[in-house]
């Protein structure tokens, strides 16, 4: 518990604000890894400045720096790479535990999911002049399936998963377009950025993340969460992004039914196009 011992040795430089994120921490080091910054914050009665202060303070980058430290001295290494993996599985059980975790993410979806929201932002889309999906990372690939499926059907969509590109485009948003934001940990700086860019220049915005508490959900008009058994201290999460691809086809299929006549004829022209692409 390195980790653990070198917070307690520096109780004595934090400021009092900080001090009561130090002693929540090493009560409660468990639930910390879990936790955004938005729900640390929360359950200490502290702002989120103050918990990147402490963990700033303590020489880490920031809060996701702090938390991957912080697991890697409470969690076997092996959970690292796969939550409930522990690197002993022969194939079949290796092959058992992957799939199961990706179905319970999406079981654990269906049953968390607001309907509500999912039908309002359905709504939203099917009347947009332009969607642009954002994501970095593992959530990059999500974001360019929903720009895929979308795409397929007619709708007017742009994807991104450089942030520079990223907050350029939605810069240059306006009334009647949507921008989609996929997080799993719903704390990433450049994600946040564009999000605010997006909500300036008018446009409505939406964030498929993991975690209920965190500033970008703070930020955007809609949110759709995913239920993950993953932890969210990890950069490259699995069963989450299973989720949230399955949240993106709800959303599509969803869209081409409220547009159904159009999105039908684009789908023959389509189809019609790849003809000449196949044996």
């Amino acid at each position: 518990m390195a980790e653990l011992g070198f917070i307690a040795d520096q109780l004595h430089r934090l400021r009092k604000s900080e001090v009561k994120v130090a002693e929540w921490v090493l009560s409660s080091p468990d639930e910390v890894i879990h936790f955004s910054v938005s729900e640390l914050a929360d359950r200490v009665g502290v702002s989120e400045p103050t918990v990147i202060r402490f963990c700033r303070g303590l020489g880490f980058k920031g809060f996701q720096d702090f938390k991957i430290h912080l697991a890697q001295t409470l969690i076997p290494s092996a959970r690292s790479i796969h939550e409930i993996v522990n690197g002993t599985e022969e194939p079949p059980e290796l092959i058992k535990k992957v799939f199961e975790a990706n179905i319970k993410a999406i079981q654990n979806t269906l049953s968390t999911l607001d309907y509500r929201s999912v039908d309002t932002v359905v709504k939203i889309l099917s009347k947009s002049e332009k969607i642009i999906f954002f994501g970095l990372g593992g959530s990059a690939v999500v974001a360019m399936d929903a720009y895929h499926k979308f795409f397929r059907i007619g709708i007017p969509c742009e994807w991104f998963s450089d942030s520079h590109m990223a907050i350029m485009a939605s810069s240059m948003m306006r009334k009647n377009q949507t921008l989609i934001a996929i997080s799993h940990s719903g704390s990433s700086k450049d994600v946040v950025e564009t999000i605010e860019e997006a909500k300036k220049a008018g446009a409505e915005t939406v964030a498929i993340v993991s975690q209920k508490k965190s500033p970008v959900t703070k930020l955007v008009h809609y949110v759709l969460c995913v239920d993950s058994p993953e932890t969210n201290y990890k950069f490259e999460p699995m069963s989450s992004r299973i989720a949230q691809l399955s949240v993106i086809d709800v959303l599509s299929v969803g869209v081409a039914f409220l547009r159904s006549d159009e999105v039908l004829e684009n789908l023959a022209k389509s189809r019609k196009a790849l003809v000449a692409k196949r044996y």
